[in-house]
């Protein structure tokens, strides 16, 4: 078991109450972590915290900043092996998935050490003799950073990698799932020296969420959100962020559609499926929902799909290598299940897999789905995975955009140009040709339409995202006034 701090003003810290919570191991029910169970006082503590580190922290040389971070995604992965651990307790995840996280953590880390010197500004011709007119950009302020347990390296540093590069400083809110593995990632960046205060870190337990949150966006100091996670929770920070008038960047829920048109290579269109489908158990924002599948090549691609998931390794991660490992707890056994005999109480077909009684839940594919059942809308986050035949590329596009989420997307076609007007069809943030849905890069504008939430990570995106754009002016030469 793990017993964890909270870090505030760079000092580790328990509750001020001293009160804590427990994670518990899905698979067994041991306990995995112990950590401080903050009070909304406490949350507030840490956003003052950052308050005072943001005038050194904000005006420190973008040199400075990138080195910084550069010594922090070295830290990080030099953790490999103590995320591997912490994930496999909190969450019950395959070392594959760990390792992943790491990779794209440290490389998340990089990007945003490149990206302190591309923080850039615009002259502007003006129409009043002799005024330089720019527009620039300057960090905003502390940013309140929200992750989940699902990715959660990935999406941990993804919370406080570019608002850092920018200048800003950061309140971390660690997920109650996984608090480790977040502490994690604050120690990583602790040990590259950032400053006191420039990073926060606060825990708190699964009742108390919605106070400590609202306590941090009420704060004055608070100048961003950001936050990934359900979209119903999504709702509800979009709604206090607007109560305050801060600005938000919410990455929410997702339904990802993968089309595989009736000329698609069905191999590339099996692989890229399956991966995107059972990669962590399907629990990723991009995972690969809705199969949507040409009738004229529905047989043959099933065959295969269902050949391949079937041969897929299902076990405790814990005791040796497996590509599914467990899901996060038995609720999600329990709703995916109720999905699963209601498919097939309306038609649907049972290719592989089935219910589970545990949290290893095995690749399942249910064929003949119909928007007559619940799994055909609602977001599985599950290794059960609905496949819809259509007839023809109108009807497969129509199926891709019948839903509320709207974050990736996929389509498999051997032509190239077809593939890119299906795409460009598609409401989705997020749309790879003949590519798995699930796919991120550091560098790249990720986020979603619709109910996949709003705003963009990554790249120039993240630094519109995390920093303040400001009109200045310079009066050069006298200006006339009319009166």
């Amino acid at each position: 078991m793990a017993s964890i701090s909270m870090l505030i003003n760079g000092e580790p810290a328990q509750a001020r109450s001293g009160a804590s919570f427990t994670r518990a191991n899905p698979l067994d029910g041991q306990v995995a972590t112990t950590a401080p169970a903050a009070s909304p006082e406490d949350a507030v503590a840490a956003v003052e915290a950052a308050s005072a580190a943001f005038p050194a922290w904000s005006g420190t040389a973008p040199g400075e900043r990138r080195a910084l971070l550069l010594k922090a995604a070295h830290a990080l992965e030099a953790r490999a092996a103590d995320f591997t651990r912490a994930m496999a307790a909190e969450i019950g995840s395959s070392a594959i998935w760990a390792g992943f996280n790491v990779h794209l953590a440290a490389d998340m880390l990089v990007e945003a050490a490149a990206l302190t010197t591309q923080i850039e500004g615009q002259v502007i011709p003006s129409n009043v003799p002799g005024s330089l007119a720019m527009a620039t950009r300057q960090a905003a302020g502390v940013v309140l950073g929200i992750a989940p347990w699902n990715a959660p390296v990935i999406l941990g540093v993804r919370a406080v990698a570019v608002p850092l590069a920018c200048g800003n400083t950061v309140v971390f809110k660690g997920s109650e799932l996984c608090p480790e593995t977040h502490g994690l990632i604050i120690q990583a960046l602790q040990e590259a020296g950032l400053p006191k205060g420039v990073v926060n870190f606060v825990t708190n337990a699964p009742a108390d969420a919605a106070q400590v949150v609202e306590a941090m966006i009420a704060h004055p100091a608070v100048r961003r959100v950001n936050f990934t996670g359900s979209t119903h929770v999504g709702r509800i920070i979009a709604k206090v962020c607007a109560e305050h008038l801060k600005p938000s960047v919410l990455e929410l829920g997702g339904k990802a559609p993968l089309l595989v048109l009736d000329d698609a290579d069905l191999d590339a269109a099996v692989n890229g499926a399956a991966f995107g489908a059972f990669a962590n158990s399907g629990q990723i924002c991009m995972s690969t929902e809705r199969i949507v599948v040409d009738e004229k090549v529905a047989d043959a691609f099933v065959a295969k799909l269902a050949a391949k998931a079937q041969a897929l390794p299902l076990g405790d991660p814990r005791q040796g290598p497996v590509v599914l490992g467990s899901v996060v707890d038995m609720r999600t056994v329990h709703r995916v299940n109720e999905l699963i005999d209601d498919a097939l109480a309306q038609g649907a077909v049972l290719v592989c897999g089935g219910k589970a009684d545990s949290t290893l839940m095995p690749a399942t594919l249910l064929d003949r789905v119909t928007p007559a059942m619940r799994i055909y809308r609602e977001e599985t986050f599950a290794p059960v995975k609905a496949i819809v035949r259509v007839a023809g590329e109108e009807a497969a596009i129509a199926c891709a955009n019948d839903n509320e989420f709207g974050l990736s997307a996929a389509v498999f076609t051997v032509d190239t140009a077809r593939g890119w007007r299906v795409a460009q069809r598609i409401e989705s943030g997020i749309c790879h040709v003949n590519g798995p849905t699930v796919h991120d890069e550091a560098q790249m504008p990720f986020g979603g339409v619709k109910a996949s939430g709003w705003g963009r990570f990554g790249g120039q995106a993240g630094i519109e995202a995390f920093s303040e754009l400001r009109w200045i002016t310079v009066q050069t030469a006298p200006r006339h006034y009319p009166f």
